[in-house]
């Protein structure tokens, strides 16, 4: 009797492709968790700019409410002066001008500029309740920056608006 011999060549190179398969399957699973952290890590960064802004507007905000009881004062010390110019000798702004030199420093936000077409200095504005006599004002906290993978002329901003009362 004569045996038949078997046909493997209708198997040949299965076990191959189905290796390379699942290659290519792993190696996208791969990918896709790289582009996870990649994404995890930018959304950290963000997280933390809008942390450091709202730490600097609550410092400066806690820095008015220890300032004197005069709220007429507190306007003339912690409202930027005209142009938002800090030099030397300012009269004006002055709590403004050391606190921006302490956010300009170092422990701040990123990309804080005073100049080009889009301005990043902190912006503050304290409107008095009533303007005569005042007995509390409101205050508004600006604060812009920009990361560095940020076109010239994109920012963020994180407004803080809160209300300072006078202990009578």
């Amino acid at each position: 009797m004569k045996s038949h011999p078997t046909r493997q060549t209708d198997q040949t190179g299965i076990m191959l492709l189905e290796a390379l398969i699942a290659i290519l399957i792993f190696s996208l699973g791969i990918l896709a968790l790289v582009a996870l952290q990649a994404t995890s890590i930018k959304l950290t960064g963000d997280a933390k700019y809008r942390t450091d802004a709202t730490l600097l507007a609550n410092r400066l905000i806690g820095q008015m409410w220890v300032a004197s009881g005069n709220l007429a004062a507190l306007k003339a010390d912690f409202e930027p002066p005209s142009g938002a110019a800090c030099s030397g000798s300012v009269s004006s702004g002055a709590a403004y001008c050391a606190w921006l030199a302490d956010v300009s420093a170092g422990s701040g936000l990123p990309g804080v500029v005073a100049t080009g077409t889009a301005p990043t200095l902190p912006q503050v504005t304290v409107d008095l309740t009533p303007t005569a006599a005042p007995t509390s004002a409101q205050v508004t906290i600006t604060l812009f920056w920009r990361t560095p993978e940020m076109n010239g002329n994109d920012r963020h901003r994180h407004i803080v608006t809160t209300q300072i009362a006078k202990n009578l």
